[in-house]
């Protein structure tokens, strides 16, 4: 982190148009990403995606829409997609990310309540679908809730709901922290960094969308790194890995 990062980082400058940037992490999302990027862009003016190996048209959809476009040749994870997001806007001089998802479960009507919540002087503001729970289905709704009471543990404060991938980020507090994780984990133990670092974590109600959309996450394999990385914070390991 950069010295003129550092000195920012005491003072954290509301988010809005100007000093904040949209991040979209996506894989394989063609029938999606071009309506999430433009929707971002009705009120944000910059929309970074991150382009996780995509096998279909993302890439090209999501430049035609005007977003940035960040491409990764091999597939690396969505927490490896964010953090190479963080750095493209650091480069660009923005105080503030917004992060969203490709696959259209997140409405961009929803940018409004961040940016106008980011007035309080709060680094982290979180997603909460918890507002509308029958929306949510039933199996997804028992499990994030279950995670966000392990995680909640862990980072000693009230996480309603940590799995959301829906949050705005003040970006110096954020590139201040030390996070390792390279997949769908990092919510999760960015919420714990956050709050062990003594920031404080606001929460927007954002509405509940789900459609046709198929989840990017494994299972088996996503809830082995997921545990891995619980177990290890469990220990008092200060380096976790996916």
């Amino acid at each position: 982190m950069d010295s003129a990062m550092a000195s920012r980082n005491s003072r954290i400058v509301s988010a809005n148009a100007t000093h904040c940037a949209a991040l979209i992490p996506c894989r394989n999302e063609a029938g999606t990403i071009a309506d999430v990027v433009r929707g971002a862009r009705m009120h944000l003016d910059t929309v970074i995606v991150v382009d996780d190996a995509s096998q279909d048209d993302t890439l090209s959809r999501a430049r035609a829409a005007g977003a940035v476009v960040l491409r990764q040749d091999v597939h690396r994870g969505k927490g490896a997609s964010l953090a190479e997001g963080w750095t493209e806007a650091a480069r660009r001089g923005f105080h503030w990310v917004l992060h969203l998802d490709g696959d259209g479960q997140h409405s961009t009507d929803d940018i409004p309540r961040f940016l106008s919540a980011s007035t309080e002087q709060i680094p982290l503001w979180i997603g909460n679908r918890f507002n509308n729970p029958a929306a949510i289905p039933w199996g997804r709704r028992v499990v994030n809730r279950w995670m966000s009471r392990q995680v909640s543990q862990l980072a000693g404060t009230s996480i309603p709901d940590s799995q959301c991938g829906y949050r705005l980020m003040h970006l110096p507090t954020l590139m201040s922290l030390s996070l390792h994780t390279q997949h769908f984990e990092i919510e999760s133990e960015m919420c714990v960094a956050f709050a062990r670092a003594g920031k404080r974590i606001g929460f927007v109600p954002v509405e509940v969308r789900y459609g046709a959309e198929v989840s990017k996450i494994s299972p088996l394999r996503d809830a082995i790194r997921w545990w891995r990385w619980y177990a290890s914070v469990r220990r008092g390991q200060k380096t976790v890995t996916s």
